[in-house]
């Protein structure tokens, strides 16, 4: 029985981050020095994401013959993201207020180091609306590849896709079949990679309590309680009111993913598992075309965790530095972090870029007073991490209902199964939900 549980891959990440933890903790400095293994993890897994998703996303598009039906479902996903995504930044504003974290702190802006912040400033100050819809388009076809950014691979993916849709039939069938042999050999080499999670999730939370200690999350603890909070009544409440509505239970939802979860709660990366979540989804009942749409555009465009951080961040820096704020300029943070967010990605330390740009159009608030967050801001990017991989992989399900390509069976089938039981081999039998 023992045997079999430490032979399951999440069993290992949990053990791995419980070391990961003792060891930064009793050895700070070797917790430090095994930084390059968290790194490395990350590195892999990101090696094989943007040829993951390409494929996968061609495979969808170039099997649905009907252009408008990519098309709709596109649409049907970012009206979803802004919807949610504007409904988390509204939470973390409004818990902010209810609580008003931060106040009593009475910081002096003036005698922070306002170096540990500097980088991000510069990386904030460069960034714009129209910066963001350029970068989506790469220099070469290679080059996005290279770079590993997802919206310029998708938008790539969906050209490939409608260009192979219009190959005579004989051409377009080879073509599909070519993409799918390639698909397969990198989903190989993700179940690969994947195996060394373990490895990565202790060197990463080695480096985290090593580097940063438990001090630095004691020191700020009312935030960081608070936005954990927050962040689980968002997914028990909100996402767990959509998951309802479309017919499964948000725990079960967890429960099925609780792989991915650990591994994202030890890179605090959830890009660390987007194939296997892309996988998992499919598994799950839902059209490939969809997943295949949706997963990577959430990456960008539906980051709950991070929206509803930067909003009760900013509020927080507001009170600590004792700004009043009035409502406009409050109106004016949810607007700004609406388009700012749209340029966070999985990636650890997106959502501090972010909210270094969002401070930026708020010049009340002092951007050095973002030095406060800097101890602790690797705690939180966790929780972010977590929160949106839970938003996406619910957003897809929705979208898919909404859609009428989601097969409800063989989605309430799986769940009861368990990830760890063997995938059914044909969905089962059922009307997909419209």
């Amino acid at each position: 029985m023992i045997r079999r549980w430490l032979s399951l891959l999440y069993v290992q990440v949990l053990i791995a981050i419980v070391i990961g933890v003792a060891v930064g903790a009793l050895w700070p400095e070797t917790g430090e020095a095994l930084k390059p293994l968290g790194d490395g993890f990350i590195k892999l897994i990101k090696m094989v994401i943007a040829p993951v998703v390409f494929f996968t996303v061609v495979h969808g598009i170039a099997s649905v013959r009907d252009a408008g039906k990519v098309g709709r479902v596109g649409i049907k996903a970012l009206l979803y993201f802004e919807v949610v995504s504007t409904f988390a930044l509204f939470i973390g504003l409004a818990v902010a207020k209810l609580f008003q974290t931060g106040s009593g702190f009475n910081i002096d802006p003036s005698q922070l180091d306002a170096s540990a912040v500097q980088s991000y400033a510069q990386r904030a100050h460069t960034d714009s609306v129209t910066g963001h819809l350029m970068a989506i388009i790469p220099d070469t076809f290679l080059g996005a590849f290279a770079g590993g950014d997802l919206l310029q691979v998708l938008l790539l993916a969906v050209l490939t896709g409608f260009a192979i849709n219009a190959l005579p039939e004989k051409a377009r069938l080879a073509a599909s079949d070519a993409v799918d042999g390639l698909s397969a050999i990198f989903f190989g080499v993700v179940r690969i990679v994947v195996k060394a999670a373990p490895v990565g999730a202790f060197g990463a939370m080695a480096f985290t309590i090593g580097a940063y200690g438990f001090g630095s999350l004691l020191q700020l603890g009312e935030l960081v309680a608070t936005f954990y909070l927050t962040s689980i009544l968002f997914v028990l409440l909100v996402l767990g009111a959509i998951a309802r509505f479309c017919g499964f239970s948000i725990l079960r939802f967890i429960a099925y993913i609780r792989e991915e979860l650990l591994i994202v709660l030890g890179t605090s990366s959830s890009e660390s598992v987007l194939p296997q979540v892309m996988r998992k989804l499919e598994r799950l009942g839902c059209a490939p075309q969809v997943v295949g749409l949706t997963v990577p555009l959430g990456y960008s465009f539906n980051l709950d965790g991070t929206n509803i951080y930067m909003t009760l961040s900013t509020m927080f820096l507001a009170y600590a530095t004792n700004t009043p704020l009035t409502l406009g300029q409050e109106m004016t943070i949810l607007l700004v972090a609406m388009l700012t967010s749209k340029g966070a990605s999985g990636v650890t330390g997106a959502g501090f870029v972010t909210l270094a740009a969002t401070l930026s159009v708020i010049p009340d608030i002092p951007i050095t007073a973002l030095a406060v967050l800097v101890g602790i801001d690797k705690f939180m990017s966790e929780c972010r991490a977590l929160t949106n991989l839970v938003g996406n992989g619910v957003a897809c399900v929705a979208v898919s209902r909404w859609e009428g390509a989601l097969d409800t069976a063989r989605l309430q089938a799986e769940l009861a199964r368990g990830p760890d039981a063997p995938a059914l081999a044909e969905p089962v039998p059922a009307r997909a939900t419209g």
